[in-house]
């Protein structure tokens, strides 16, 4: 998301869902992404990374994001369901666009609030229902408006958004509940979000765009979810944590932590 500011941001509430009116532009549906090869040793990611329907400033991010790891600790694979949570502009809503394939599902949630924020932020939305495998969703902050038995629900780097001060204070718990129900019995929940320093207040979600990883998982498996392992493909020990997100000398290099929570069968 990557960004929302504090001096921006308070006027996203006064936005809301008018935003969301600007999702009537259409344009001609794009074609359905080829099915993703499964091997015997699994899916093939290179083939997803691949995909024509990612563009080229998509490819030129893979490397930094570490995309072929992640897609590889979330496990997707053909005919999944997933939910793409706080897309931003969408970057990983096409990616599991080609993950799941023609049989598979995605839908996208762009929070009515952030609509009005950057006219980028709803041109992401409507790009995303153009695909013809992805409905975005552009339900408020609180309450995205989820279907039911959806195997994964992923987030990258915008779970501390859930902790900006304009939003009510108890935002995230309202989403991880969503998401506990949303998702089938055993159905995953990925989250990647900027590394605060260990034991640091959810301050630091406004100053510096991280949160502290054990509050994390805390709140997470106060929803009901079961801590189910973590990877440090994201780690930077050249970070030190205590620099906003966006400030130049730590920008596109942040150490990021990757949990995996599953929902009890």
């Amino acid at each position: 998301m990557r960004c929302i500011t504090l001096a921006f941001v308070a006027g996203l509430l006064a936005a809301g869902v008018a935003g969301a009116a600007a999702a009537a532009a259409q344009t001609a549906p794009l074609p359905i992404p080829a099915p993703v090869q499964t091997l015997p040793g699994g899916t093939d990611y290179a083939a997803v990374l691949a995909s024509p329907i990612r563009t080229d400033e998509d490819r030129a991010r893979d490397e930094a994001r570490m995309t072929a790891e992640t897609l590889s600790f979330t496990g997707v694979q053909p005919g999944w369901k997933v939910g793409d949570m706080i897309i931003g502009g969408g970057y990983f809503t096409r990616i599991f666009s080609a993950a799941v394939g023609p049989e598979g599902h995605v839908t996208a949630w762009q929070p009515a609030e952030f609509l009005g924020f950057q006219a980028s932020y709803a041109e992401a939305a409507d790009a995303a229902d153009q695909l013809p495998n992805v409905d975005a969703i552009r339900s408020p902050i609180g309450a995205p408006e989820f279907p039911s038995g959806l195997d994964l629900v992923f987030t990258a780097q915008n779970y501390h958004d859930l902790h900006l001060k304009p939003f009510p204070t108890d935002s995230a718990a309202k989403v991880n509940a969503a998401v506990f129900a949303a998702l089938k019995p055993g159905g995953r929940y990925v989250i990647i979000d900027h590394y605060a320093v260990d034991g640091s207040d959810l301050s630091v979600a406004d100053t510096l765009h991280r949160i502290d990883h054990d509050t994390v998982v805390a709140e997470v498996e106060a929803a009901g979810f079961v801590y189910a392992g973590e990877a440090a493909a994201l780690w930077n020990d050249d970070d030190p944590r205590t620099a906003n997100v966006f400030d130049e000398a730590i920008q596109g290099r942040t150490s990021q932590f990757m949990l995996e929570f599953r929902k009890p069968e």
